[in-house]
């Protein structure tokens, strides 16, 4: 049996809990910015919500501002999610006028 040093040991595992330590507080400081980023998309979502429903009440119609490539952000996420999902575009395009004549 070899002859075994206490401290070399104890440095060795050292070192390999500390890359240990690295990776899950890389991993920390991802989920960290992850939320921080969906907080700031959240916000960006409710100023968006704000500037359209401002357009329209300085005179701009939705059809107008659908022309101009501005539907109220709603109308894309719930078309994006059915198309994911696979279900009818056609709901889609009424629930998009629908939402326009308003």
């Amino acid at each position: 049996m070899a002859n075994l040093d206490i401290e070399q040991t104890r440095n060795q595992a050292r070192a390999l809990l500390d890359t240990r330590i690295e990776s899950v507080t890389a991993l920390v400081r991802s989920r960290q910015r992850i939320t921080e980023l969906r907080d700031q998309l959240v916000a960006a979502e409710r100023d968006d919500k704000r500037a359209y429903v401002q357009a329209t009440r300085d005179g701009w119609s939705a059809d107008e501002l659908k022309k101009l490539g501005l539907e109220p952000a709603a109308v894309k996420r719930r078309r994006t999610a059915k198309r994911s999902t696979g279900q009818d575009q056609g709901t889609d395009q009424k629930t998009a006028s629908t939402i326009a004549d308003h």
